[in-house]
């Protein structure tokens, strides 16, 4: 109770943004007061809350909060990894900088290897602006050079009807060229209801699931199914296997059948990967996307949400 009571009174720099059918309340990028101050995922587009007719799909999903804690962050956010690590790492001495897109140049401590869930030292947080409508918010961070990495970086949040879609624009201003991975650790909390059997994720392709699951869930054509309710401490980890080379597999759907919340996720690019990580307060399919940019080039990509209500009876 302390602990809620404290967060709750705590100020952290956010804005909000809605189009009268969705809204949205978002946590702002700041190296002295974010609400996320960790260096695992992106910084820009953090939502704390979003409601889209009168259901909630996103918010605190976890006990324990620390601005520097790894996954203490909501929403829709996403990590760039290189090789499982940050970009740069290994050509780094301690002492030196590497980079993670969306945070900026970390620090290398003398370690043996990286440590994806570690907050390390932020050596340069890059410099970030926003600009912001009454429907929509832009987030931009520019990252000088880095042992030969340097990048601009955008990221627009627009509400356009029952959808959320995010807009992304990486220019490789550096010497290097940049080969990383992005995936979006979603952190569905539909309505607030428990991981179980009312909650189901269907997929445009037959699933395969690669690692065991335990008697909690279970793969059945193209649907994801939990076989349980999640108790605290239980996790379904696998990675789904099925999807092809084309953009068109990226298009996913994750409803409640109890409560009748549903989302649609869907992007203009292919995946590479595909996770589902699960625990009892949230359901995470983590999408991957392949980025290759040599210095001096730029990609955009978009992931969107279409918000919807199943019928009832459903």
């Amino acid at each position: 109770m302390i602990f809620i009571l404290a967060l709750a009174l705590a100020q952290f720099p956010e804005a909000s943004i809605t189009n009268g059918r969705i809204s949205a309340k978002l946590y702002l990028p700041d190296m002295n007061a974010g609400y996320y101050r960790a260096t695992r995922f992106d910084w820009s587009g953090v939502i704390a809350s979003l409601e889209c007719n009168g259901h909630n799909y996103f918010g605190q999903w976890f006990e324990k909060y620390d601005p520097k804690l790894h996954d203490a962050i909501s929403g829709p956010v996403e990590e760039f990894l290189t090789d499982g690590k940050g970009l740069g790492y290994d050509e780094a001495k301690p002492g030196e900088n590497f980079v993670k897109i969306g945070v900026g140049a970390i620090r290398k401590p003398n370690e043996d290897s990286f440590h994806q869930f570690n907050t390390y030292e932020i050596a340069d947080n890059g410099k970030w602006t926003m600009r912001k409508g009454s429907d929509w918010i832009e987030f931009t961070q520019v990252l000088g050079d880095t042992n030969g990495y340097a990048y601009v970086y955008r990221k627009k949040l627009r509400l356009i009807g029952d959808k959320l879609v995010l807009e992304h624009h990486l220019k490789n201003t550096g010497r290097k060229a940049i080969a990383s991975i992005v995936y979006e650790h979603n952190f569905y909390m539909l309505d607030g209801t428990p991981t179980g059997p009312d909650i189901v994720l269907r997929f445009p392709f037959p699933l395969h699931a690669t690692r065991a699951l335990n008697g909690l869930a279970e793969t059945h054509d193209r649907e994801f199914r939990y076989v349980q309710e999640l108790k605290s401490g239980e996790t379904v980890f696998t990675d789904l296997e099925g999807y092809g080379p084309t953009a068109k597999d990226y298009d996913f759907h994750i409803e409640n059948r109890k409560t009748g919340a549903g989302v649609r996720q869907t992007s203009d690019s292919p995946i590479a990967r595909i996770v589902l990580w699960s625990i009892r307060s949230n359901v995470s399919p983590e999408a991957y996307i392949d980025l290759k940019m040599a210095p001096g080039t730029e990609l955009s990509w978009k992931i969107a949400y279409e918000f919807y209500t199943l019928p009832k009876g459903n």
